[in-house]
């Protein structure tokens, strides 16, 4: 067994904290992926907003470049309860053992593919200010990435594998679950491995990972949450619930690997395409006055 990257890995979890999709890395390489593949007047739009990230009011949580912007979600759950409304945007609890549901899974629209969509609208409605613009691009670019890993968009009644205490090779401190795996070690491992997936993609490959709508990136997801997250980790993703810990072994990390670059990929091409559309002149709009 190749114990040295496991271990390398594992450093990365040395400390608990609040599961954040894809971690550091995972959402920075989404993002820059989708910075280096949106239309060169998108990205320049966006750094321009970005610049005024001070107006979000949250100097601990920077916000002022895309790579920032991409964990600044994250960072604020930590802002006591300024923005404990935001937590159910992360994810979708999509049951994995049953018939794709997505509508009973994002009841009033606290999900994120929900969210996503939400986002894309505020930044294109001219009415939305300055400020709230900001923060509905960051939580964009954020929230693309939650969707897009297995363990935000499936579950099995274990608060997507929170519940489900795991190992990591041979890395199991008492904390360690197999949400936590998908979210930092087991994504870094997936980024870092050759070759880079920060590149400029054609547009046939822009074309082809870029298609379809949130409902159906959804599915794919909580597809490879079942065929792939759980089952590397249960044997049958719909069978009995462990008592004991899980181990995932160096077989089980390299089988997730192509998976997780795919999934990351697919976040990144999809998160451009929604930027060229959240800043395209010609689908912005004015909302009708409210008539009572």
């Amino acid at each position: 067994m190749r114990l040295l990257p496991v271990l390398l890995a594992a450093m990365l979890l040395v400390l608990p904290g609040p599961a954040a999709a894809y971690g550091v890395l995972g959402h920075e390489t989404i993002a820059a992926i989708a910075l280096r593949n949106t239309d060169p007047r998108t990205a320049a739009q966006v750094r321009a907003l970005l610049a005024r990230a001070p107006l979000l009011e949250t100097p601990t949580c920077a916000a002022a470049t895309p790579a920032a912007a991409s964990v600044w979600p994250d960072c604020i759950r930590n802002l006591a309860g300024r923005f404990s409304y935001t937590n159910p945007w992360h994810y979708q609890n999509v049951d994995i053992c049953r018939p794709f549901d997505l509508k009973s899974a994002c009841r009033d629209g606290n999900c994120v593919s929900a969210q996503i969509d939400r986002q894309v609208k505020l930044l294109q409605d001219r009415t939305v200010p300055r400020r709230e613009k900001v923060a509905a691009l960051a939580f964009l670019i954020h929230f693309v990435g939650d969707l897009h890993m297995p363990l935000h968009a499936g579950d099995r009644g274990d608060r997507g594998g929170n519940d489900v205490k795991a190992a990591y090779g041979i890395y199991a401190p008492e904390w360690l679950n197999l949400h936590a795996i998908w979210d930092t070690p087991l994504a870094d491992r997936a980024v870092t491995t050759p070759p880079a997936l920060t590149r400029a993609y054609s547009p046939a490959e822009r074309t082809a990972f870029a298609a379809g709508t949130t409902e159906d990136w959804s599915r794919e997801a909580w597809t490879v949450s079942r065929d792939t997250a759980y089952r590397l980790a249960l044997g049958d993703p719909c069978g009995p619930k462990p008592t004991t810990r899980v181990r995932l072994d160096e077989a089980s990390i390299q089988a997730a690997i192509e998976p997780q670059r795919l999934q990351v990929t697919r976040a990144g091409l999809r998160l451009a395409r929604l930027l060229d559309e959240a800043f395209d002149p010609a689908r912005a709009f004015t909302p009708e006055p409210r008539r009572r």
